[in-house]
């Protein structure tokens, strides 16, 4: 019996002709970037997508208050006794309270969130403008503890030292006082010694500007403890070390090789922050220390409103909803910057 031997086959036998893959044809492998990477996670998070549109609604809303307050057609300092037909709004008998609409609110066609007790403002302009006043002073806020504490902690952790023991010993004095505390002692008397020394009158405006510069004097010293962290690890990576075999100085380094890296941080921060100054303005404006009327401001809005809980609770419910929305939208995606600029959260 004969064994047949078997052909060896050939790897390529049996394939197309282009079997091997095109070179030309492959697909590109590319690096991506710290901000490419966290702005592929934000996209793919439904709940920083749904945030960040609440947040640019409230923004918008606050941008454009006087357009639309305009739709209903009446101004929030506006006091209204009577509807369109002549009606009375107010029943003067039983100490103003509105009449009609649900649960006493005074809600109509004309109305749509009803009109305050007393005096019968307009609850949806007033809401709107009240948006304008909490997020300036949030803002204003956040970003003078942003600029300090981000130079404060920089020079700091750069420096070491000397420099860095008085620098700490500052923000360890900051962090020890009770800042609300501060922040209502000092508010109403910086306002008029303003009005005393500079002849500026103690309005709301100036008011706003206090309100700002106070919250973000005592505010700025958690976030330079971080920022001083992370310099204090930062100054002694290789491009630091090159920039400085270069002959840079220290002003160049801190803030061109070092400030960048440090704005994930700082964007996280800023987005915490925020919300915490909204709510500081409504608490401050409900104890009396903040705006004053006949400005609107959701915390001016809840400690009028805490008067007629009972016999007009919707009156309460608008201002601390819309308190409420912003915070928890500002808080959410600032949890959601946070995750998307870590490494480490394990997501693509």
């Amino acid at each position: 019996m004969t064994l047949g031997v078997t052909e060896a086959q050939s790897p390529d036998e049996g394939l197309p002709a282009d079997g091997l893959a095109d070179t030309s044809e492959a697909k590109e492998i590319e690096g991506r970037s710290l901000g490419q990477i966290a702005w592929t996670r934000l996209r793919r998070d439904k709940v920083a997508v749904i945030s960040a549109v609440v947040i640019l609604l409230i923004i918008a809303v606050a941008l454009f208050a006087p357009l639309i307050v305009k739709l209903n057609g009446f101004p929030p300092d506006q006091f209204n006794k009577t509807d369109a037909s002549g009606n009375p709004l107010l029943n003067t008998r039983d100490g103003g309270i509105p009449i009609g609409g649900l649960w006493g609110s005074g809600t109509s066609s004309e109305h749509w969130l009803g009109v305050e007790p007393q005096n019968g403002r307009d609850v949806y302009s007033r809401l709107v403008y009240g948006t304008r006043v909490s997020l300036l002073v949030a803002l204003g806020g956040t970003i003078l503890a942003v600029i300090i504490g981000t130079v404060i902690g920089m020079v700091s952790g750069y420096f070491g030292g000397w420099v860095d023991t008085l620098l700490s010993r500052l923000m360890d004095i900051m962090l020890s006082f009770p800042s609300l505390l501060f922040v209502m002692a000092l508010t109403p008397v910086i306002a008029s010694r303003g009005q005393d020394l500079f002849g500026i009158p103690d309005d709301n405006k100036l008011r706003m500007g206090v309100l700002m510069f106070v919250l973000g004097f005592f505010g700025w010293a958690y976030l330079a403890r971080i920022v001083r962290g992370q310099t204090l690890s930062l100054r002694e990576r290789e491009f630091v070390e090159a920039a400085r075999s270069l002959g840079a100085g220290p002003g160049y380094v801190i803030f061109r090789q070092i400030l960048p890296n440090l704005l994930p941080t700082l964007l996280v921060y800023t987005t915490l922050l925020i919300p915490s100054y909204i709510t500081a303005e409504a608490s401050l404006s409900f104890l009396g220390v903040g705006i004053k009327e006949p400005t609107s401001s959701w915390g001016r809005m809840i400690a009028d409103a805490s008067n007629w809980i009972e016999s007009n609770p919707l009156y309460l419910f608008f201002p601390g909803m819309a308190l409420f929305i912003t915070v928890l939208a500002f808080n959410l995606l600032g949890d959601s910057v946070r995750d998307a600029l870590d490494p480490r959260a394990g997501r693509s």
